[in-house]
């Protein structure tokens, strides 16, 4: 399976250097990846109805979904991870945020940067999530300020998923 980018209703996806597009993944319509993104296995990032734009050194995970309501875009910031399984809508991520696996985000969230949202937290729409905060639960609420250690882990995080995609992208 390879990865696929469509155009839809004239709009290509966008893509600048280092970028790395697993195989199965969906890149459609109005979307665009800054300098090393990876987008991971039978990730779908649908940019049919408003545009979709990822931060240099962010990864998108497999079977992430992304996608927009109409005039309503999703903005990635830098160095940002999305952990496997989750669905991202309408939403805003500022930088150097881990967005754990299974974690929903609806229409109009907007994050910090250097935020953790924890694996399966559900954030409802129009929540604002200010910077450097840990995040839990369905509804997902504020636990406490992140460590500076942790900020660098995430940041680490990001920076090891820059560098398997160079190693996916030289097979």
């Amino acid at each position: 399976m390879t990865p696929k980018t469509t155009i839809f209703r004239g709009f290509s996806p966008k893509t600048a250097s280092g970028v790395f597009i697993a195989p199965g993944a969906q890149i459609i319509g109005m979307v665009e990846l800054d300098k090393n993104v990876s987008v991971w296995h039978n990730a779908v990032l649908r940019g049919d109805a408003a545009h979709i734009t990822i931060g240099e050194n962010s990864n998108i995970q497999d079977n992430s979904v992304l996608h927009c309501d109409k005039k309503m875009d999703l903005t990635i910031g830098k160095n940002v991870t999305v952990g496997h399984s989750a669905t991202l809508h309408s939403c805003a991520i500022g930088d150097g945020c881990l967005i754990g696996m299974g974690a929903i985000l609806l229409n109009k969230v907007k994050i910090g940067k250097n935020c953790l949202i924890a694996a399966g937290t559900l954030l409802t729409q129009n929540t604002v999530i200010p910077a450097n905060s840990m995040v839990m639960g369905s509804p997902g609420k504020v636990t406490r300020t992140l460590t500076e250690e942790e900020i660098r882990t995430i940041q680490s995080n990001a920076k090891s998923y820059v560098e398997l995609a160079q190693e996916y992208l030289h097979l």
